[in-house]
């Protein structure tokens, strides 16, 4: 999956109803962004790990990336803090988004407007931009973090 054919997506459907938005567009669209930088992620880690291949190594290591494990390896501020502010505020921003999921799929107490839909879009592609921008030895530590269990030398 592209992230930007998801962030594309996103913005589809928090457009969509102009004059009143449904809230299944807009969880839809909030879910959709966060799916956007995880997809990126796994992306760059089968990249990085295996090579562009897209052979079956490829696959698993794409696989591999779990949404709870990546989200508290991301909370780990003391293993964060060994990565430069771009990757830091990337993993801040996995952790906004896969809790806006959550609300956007399983909190119906929970409401969306279009403009926090869009903010939290916004915000989704800024981490794709990030991660793009941060240096091959700093991405390829991030995947590292976040795919195994960190423990103190």
């Amino acid at each position: 999956m592209k992230a930007q054919d998801l962030i594309a997506t996103a913005r589809s459907l928090s457009g969509l109803d102009r004059r009143r938005p449904t809230q299944a567009n807009l969880r839809r669209a909030v879910s959709t962004a966060y799916y956007a930088v995880f997809h990126s992620l796994a992306h760059t880690a089968a990249d990085l790990l295996v090579g562009r291949t897209h052979n079956a190594a490829w696959h698993r290591v794409y696989r591999a990336l779990e949404h709870g494990n990546a989200k508290s390896a991301c909370l780990n501020k003391q293993a964060m803090e060994k990565f430069p502010h771009g990757i830091q505020d990337f993993a801040d921003t996995f952790v906004d988004l896969q809790e806006a999921r959550h609300k956007a799929d399983y909190s119906y107490e929970f409401t969306y407007d279009r403009e926090n839909t869009l903010a939290k879009i916004d915000k989704a592609a800024d981490a794709l931009d990030q991660l793009k921008e941060a240096s091959i030895e700093h991405r390829r530590g991030l995947v590292i973090h976040l795919l195994f269990k960190w423990r103190s030398p």
